[in-house]
């Protein structure tokens, strides 16, 4: 059976919140488990040249957890042992200043795999990643930037003053590059995360709704909107609870549970790799230390074969709600 943890950093209010376990095996009596994997995500470190209020990561330019250069090259020598693993996604922190960053990029394009880079947009001005948009570009990267509103109040408001501004130099550069032009080998979606205690809107909808107003204002380009909701862990969390809205969000997560997500969650096809090269079933259960649902393997060191993972459980808590509420959550978007 999966196996419930430690969802929620305030232990007082955890029990409290219902079983996700539970929910799941009252869909399926087997309850939430794997399937083939097919995307390996690294968070090569929680080093950032922002500190965003929703982040689950806590990131920010103070962290000093970077994966170190012998966790990359295990990561390179999995994707090789693997061929079924057809995408390496890459995420921090700032995941383009770990120094590792462009060997993984370009290891993982000479051996076919399509690379993620989840980018801010505002490392692309950093001192010494003056080339970064080009590099990407010459290594057809699937670039995905955060850009939780085409209005720069609700986006300073989130990611800090000015952001929105620099935000919008990124994504001009990037489009100058061929980027967000319907090209494949040029693939830029934006991501959308509330800026406060409630649901994404439909997906579609609002993409229509950014590409109209990033075009009309600032002669943006893109290529799909990809909705996530806000997991209720780490800085976020903490947010809540000073607002005091952790239960009433946790509340409405829970009462639009939707069991048609289950087949689609990311941790059925996904292994998450730490800094430090833990592994563990997603990024959310990554930050909250929930270790791999099953089996004896915990880090690139003693996991060979993801062929291996099949049909094993996914550890899950509380927060995994928020992947599962109205029309699902994903690193991908909305699932329905």
């Amino acid at each position: 059976m999966a196996r419930s943890g430690g969802a929620l950093p305030q232990p007082e209010n955890a029990e409290s919140f219902p079983d996700f376990s539970a929910a799941a095996r009252a869909v399926s009596p087997e309850g939430l488990r794997r399937e083939r994997v097919t995307t390996l995500q690294v968070n090569v470190g929680k080093l950032c040249n922002m500190a965003c209020h929703h982040c689950h990561v806590d990131a920010g330019p103070k962290r000093r957890e970077i994966m170190p250069r012998k966790v990359a090259e295990r990561v390179i020598e999995l994707l090789a042992a693997n061929p079924a693993v057809a995408t390496l996604d890459l995420t921090g922190g700032a995941p383009e200043l770990n120094p590792s960053f462009r060997r993984l990029v370009t290891e993982a394009r000479r051996l076919g795999r399509e690379v993620i880079d989840r980018c801010n947009l505002s490392v692309l001005f950093e001192r010494g990643q003056e080339d970064l948009a080009e590099f990407l570009a010459a290594n057809e990267a699937h670039v995905v930037a955060s850009l939780p509103c085409y209005s720069a109040a609700n986006v300073d408001r989130q990611r800090g003053n000015r952001a929105f501004e620099t935000s919008i130099g990124g994504l001009r550069r990037l489009n100058q590059l061929g980027y967000g032009c319907d090209d494949p080998s040029r693939r830029l979606d934006l991501v959308y995360n509330p800026v406060g205690a409630f649901l994404p809107p439909a997906q579609a909808e609002l993409e229509g709704r950014y590409k109209d107003e990033l075009r009309r204002g600032f002669g943006v380009e893109f290529d799909r909107l990809l909705t996530i909701t806000n997991m209720p862990i780490k800085r976020f969390a903490a947010w809540l609870e000073k607002a005091g809205q952790l239960d009433a969000y946790m509340g409405l997560l829970v009462n639009h549970f939707n069991p048609a997500t289950l087949p689609g969650l990311m941790c059925r096809s996904l292994v998450s790799v730490a800094w430090d090269g833990t592994v563990y079933d997603c990024d959310f259960n990554q930050m909250l230390g929930l270790a791999l649902g099953a089996g004896e393997e915990r880090t690139v060191w003693n996991l060979s074969d993801f062929e291996a993972l099949a049909q094993r459980d996914v550890a899950t808590g509380s927060h995994c709600f928020g992947c599962t509420a109205g029309a699902g959550s994903s690193c991908s978007g909305a699932l329905q």
